[in-house]
């Protein structure tokens, strides 16, 4: 075989190597890890849950990134570049950094086949473990006790909300799935959990391998009024703090996770009150609430389990009056659909349906199947289903339709974000105006 020479070469050969695209185990990235040498001489901070993973991981990397320090960034998935999943100093990677460390692991891998999420893993594991750091942050990607990420030992870890998703892996209720996220925990080490309500398998679990739980409520609050907020600790306040950049009714419980995260490992990596309120307001994330200037109004969610959605149309309900909202909506086949559907229903007058670059996706036509059928179940008026090849399309031909003050929402998969996103940034003008 010719060794590959770019990255879409060396993930398509990653794709080749394993029968299965997920292979819940963490041996294989454990041994690999080992023959690699892969260590982190910097403080890791490991952040898990089902909701608010990337939001906490980019206020994490915000903060320290304003108080100085060089951040190192693991998240995933990528709305469309696959290197937007590692970042230092805020930036993505080149692509071409990444190939030398793709080829060090297949160097090392010798007969164990990875799957193409493991052998990543690696890759961007050495690539951070080598590079001139002051933290690393790391995301896992589902559950906790198999994810590759865990084959690393965190400094502390993050729990963020723990919902019903990905169950056909981690579970069928919240006590199954907490506990699962619960084993990226270590002995002795802090552990911060932003769940108001978590699960008692976290708690548990917490308390039987000795790590040092800090509870939202207990260890860490936070109040504020419309103006400003503070945040409270283990013997630390911060006070006149600036609401995060990201919107959303549930990123305070993100930024009081993220606050604490960095509290527990002061004596390592001490931040000021200003680093917090800098990191805050400057914070980024595309594609969690995220309203792009125009007319019509543009808002991006990756927002794909009931939770998630649940969400997005309370902070929907709060942005004030539109003629019209319109819907682009693309979701995987394996997710409760009619769950997500029952909190936009009420909320969207117009659905654009469209089909996904994955075999995993539902086709258009079934969700615009789902959509008719939760709104007959809702008791509510018929309304405008249309089926589109992707959400690109979806969104052309909402903008070429819609009236300048309606809303246009694009949720339900990174995949329907990221369609969108695939040309730059939409700066719609809707045809309507003048």
């Amino acid at each position: 075989m010719t060794a590959p020479t770019t990255l879409q070469d060396w993930l398509a050969h990653c794709a080749r190597l394993h029968p299965k695209t997920m292979d819940l185990s963490l041996e294989r990235t454990v041994e690999v890890a080992r023959r690699l040498g892969i260590g982190f001489q910097v403080p890791v901070i490991t952040v898990a849950g089902t909701n608010g993973k990337g939001s906490t991981c980019a206020m994490l990397e915000s903060i320290a990134r304003h108080a100085g320090y060089r951040t190192g960034l693991y998240q995933k998935p990528e709305l469309v570049h696959f290197e937007e999943r590692c970042r230092l100093g805020g930036e993505p990677v080149a692509a071409e950094s990444l190939v030398p460390h793709f080829a060090a692991v297949e160097a090392a891998r010798g007969e164990i086949a990875l799957t193409q999420f493991e052998f990543s893993t690696l890759a961007i594991a050495r690539l951070l473990s080598l590079a001139p750091l002051d933290v690393v942050i790391l995301e896992v990607g589902l559950g906790g006790r198999f994810d590759s990420v865990n084959a690393f030992d965190p400094d502390c870890v993050v729990i963020t909300s723990i919902a019903l998703d990905h169950m056909e892996y981690l579970g069928t209720d919240r006590e199954s799935i907490g506990l699962e996220k619960a084993h990226v925990m270590r002995p002795g080490k802090p552990a911060i959990v932003s769940d108001p309500l978590p699960p008692a398998s976290v708690v548990a679990h917490a308390a039987a391998i000795g790590a040092d739980l800090w509870l939202v409520g207990r260890d860490f609050n936070h109040r504020g009024d419309r103006q400003q907020w503070a945040w409270s600790g283990r013997g630390r306040r911060y006070h006149a703090l600036s609401y995060p950049a990201l919107r959303g009714a549930n990123q305070l419980l993100n930024a009081s996770g993220a606050i604490a995260a960095l509290e527990a490992l002061r004596e390592r990596l001490p931040i000021t009150a200003q680093a917090v309120r800098n990191g805050l307001a400057m914070v980024e994330l595309p594609g969690r609430f995220q309203i792009v200037p125009g007319q019509p109004a543009l808002v991006l969610d990756v927002a794909h389990n009931p939770q998630a959605v649940a969400a997005l149309a309370v902070n929907l309900d709060a942005m004030g009056f539109y003629p019209r909202t319109h819907a682009v909506f693309g979701a995987m086949r394996d997710k409760d659909i009619p769950a997500l559907l029952a909190k936009m229903v009420p909320l969207v007058d117009a659905w654009h349906c469209c089909d996904l670059p994955t075999p995993r996706a539902a086709t258009a036509a079934a969700l615009a199947q789902h959509v008719r059928a939760a709104v007959a179940g809702g008791g509510g008026a018929p309304v405008d289903v249309h089926t589109h090849a992707s959400p690109i399309d979806a969104l052309r031909h909402v903008t070429a339709g819609a009236d300048p003050a309606d809303r246009i929402v694009v949720f339900g998969s990174f995949f329907t974000v990221g369609g969108v996103l695939k040309e730059g940034l939409p700066r719609l003008s809707s045809p309507h105006l003048g």
